[in-house]
């Protein structure tokens, strides 16, 4: 049997929900194994502020990572960078990437805010809807982060939660009627949950189900990169749209 796929994980220091769901996803996948080695940027309020320190540190935690000889890094705070303006995640995936290679570890390097990006793209999507759990100003950045792409943004719903570990602690069960709450007139996807530490695995398919639209999150496309970087198919039961053929999401 060959050995596990190392995958290496930046997240916030609180963050309590990427290091869950994404082994959760990756752990259904049929033919390949996977092991996760994290390093924590600090980060406890979701503000302006915070986030810019919080992308400061990723030199550090790049060759953190790198020192378990990971086969991929995902930088997994999409409003981190998103944040900083337009195409920002492509910068910040070049610094962790030559970070980690000064460390000896050439591995690819995805982010959550370009697999977001990557993923609406690889659907054919131009106009999607989505909830967040952020302020308001910081979910008016990635609707204008999106809309740099091409990409219509229909409605967004911004839950408000500026502390970062009361992110993580809302109830997905929640997550259809918040949806209930989108103007979805012309939306051809929804984003259900724009950011990595909202949890959403668990109302992926019952929200596709009621209301008959593909669903992508940010935890789902970084997961779809880091399978495809790896050279492993990128399909996961129940994974919503990204993680299944890409013929069958539209």
């Amino acid at each position: 049997m060959s050995s596990p796929h190392r995958v290496g994980l930046i997240v916030p220091s609180s963050n309590t929900t990427m290091e869950t769901e994404l082994p959760a996803l990756l752990g259904r996948h049929a033919s390949a194994a996977f092991t996760f080695h994290s390093s924590r940027a600090v980060l406890h309020t979701v503000d302006p502020g915070s986030l810019r320190q919080m992308v400061d540190q990723v030199d550090r935690c790049s060759a953190e990572v790198a020192d378990a000889a990971v086969d991929v890094i995902a930088y997994a705070c999409l409003i981190a960078i998103a944040a900083q303006g337009p195409k920002a995640h492509q910068e910040a995936e070049e610094r962790i990437a030559a970070g980690a290679r000064r460390a000896g570890c050439p591995a690819p390097v995805t982010s959550s805010a370009g697999a977001l990006v990557r993923g609406i793209e690889a659907l054919g999507l131009s106009r999607v809807a989505m909830v967040t759990p952020y302020v308001k100003p910081l979910t008016s950045c990635l609707v204008d982060y999106v809309t740099d792409y091409g990409v219509t943004v229909t409605d967004a719903l911004s839950l408000e939660v500026a502390d970062n570990l009361e992110v993580g602690r809302l109830d997905p069960a929640r997550l259809p009627d918040h949806v209930e709450r989108l103007d979805l007139s012309g939306a051809e996807a929804i984003v259900l949950s724009a950011c990595v530490q909202m949890p959403s695995l668990a109302a992926i398919e019952a929200v596709e189900e009621r209301f008959g639209l593909p669903v992508l999150t940010a935890a789902t496309a970084t997961a779809r990169e880091v399978l495809c970087a790896l050279g492993v198919d990128p399909v996961v039961p129940g994974g919503g749209a990204l993680l299944r053929p890409l013929r069958a999401a539209s």
